[in-house]
């Protein structure tokens, strides 16, 4: 048994590995694109321009998501001694990763309005649609949150061990 905890450990290891990889390759991306758009020698117009940059925020935007999703598997997959089946951590686990997911959903809608206003204000439903995402997992997660509450105290030596962990962690 402890075999395969160590192959599934190795796996989340390579999970978390290619997670910061496709972030900094992003961020390169971002850099390139940022530059394309900065260069004065160019005969790029101001709206071209634009684009370019918001496109820049598009991919900072995921190579967060990327970044966060890599450290919180590493994290609670391979830093932790309880496994994630315990109901705190499912929990908490659950948290991170919605948060990185809304807050991606929200900026992609915010730059998908940016791009689609004057160019095609017909994709608008369509990039709203992004938007009435995000707002329903946010709402849905608060909900999860809130109904939560209670199980938190029913495992307070969960919640404690959960706590004492993330000092460990922190590191």
């Amino acid at each position: 048994m402890k075999y395969l905890q160590r192959i599934g450990m190795f796996g989340y290891i390579c999970v978390a590995l290619l997670f910061f990889v496709c972030g900094f390759a992003l961020i390169v991306m971002a850099g390139i694109e940022i530059w394309t758009a900065l260069v004065p020698s160019d005969e790029k117009s101001v709206q071209e321009r634009f684009k370019l940059i918001v496109e820049c925020v598009g991919l900072l935007t995921i190579a967060v998501a990327a970044l966060e999703l890599g450290q919180t598997v590493l994290e609670e997959e391979v830093q932790r001694t309880v496994h994630v089946s315990a109901p705190t951590r499912v929990r908490r686990f659950l948290s991170r990763f919605l948060i990185v997911v809304v807050v991606s959903l929200a900026v992609e809608c915010l730059i998908g309005v940016f791009q689609v206003l004057h160019t095609q204000p017909e994709l608008l439903p369509h990039v709203s649609s992004i938007g009435l995402a995000a707002a329903v997992l946010l709402i849905s997660w608060g909900m999860f949150i809130k109904s939560n509450v209670e199980a938190e105290k029913l495992e307070p030596e969960a919640m404690r061990q959960a706590k004492a962990e993330d000092k460990d962690v922190e590191t």
